[in-house]
């Protein structure tokens, strides 16, 4: 099982969601916990970094194999969440 670390960025951002949203969005990377390379998780290109699909939102996360962390770095709509 991995241990999940959150950015404080990340955590403003899923503050600003709606709650359902917000919900939705937490208990999917909670399920991150049991098995990081599901089905909707890709590497992104360039980056050290995978993404989550949660419907139009994502999640961008880093996973330390070693120490057994999944760092969440970013979260947002798939419009703006890739633009620097």
């Amino acid at each position: 099982m991995f241990v999940l670390e959150w950015k404080e960025g990340a955590i403003n951002q899923l503050q600003n969601l709606d709650i359902n949203l917000s919900k939705r969005i937490y208990k999917k990377v909670d399920d991150l916990k049991t098995n990081p390379f599901t089905k909707n998780i890709k590497r992104l290109k360039g980056e050290k970094a995978f993404r989550l699909r949660i419907g139009d939102y994502r999640v961008i996360f880093d996973i330390d194999q070693k120490k057994r962390i999944i760092t969440i770095l970013r979260l947002g709509h798939r419009k703006n969440i890739y633009k620097n």
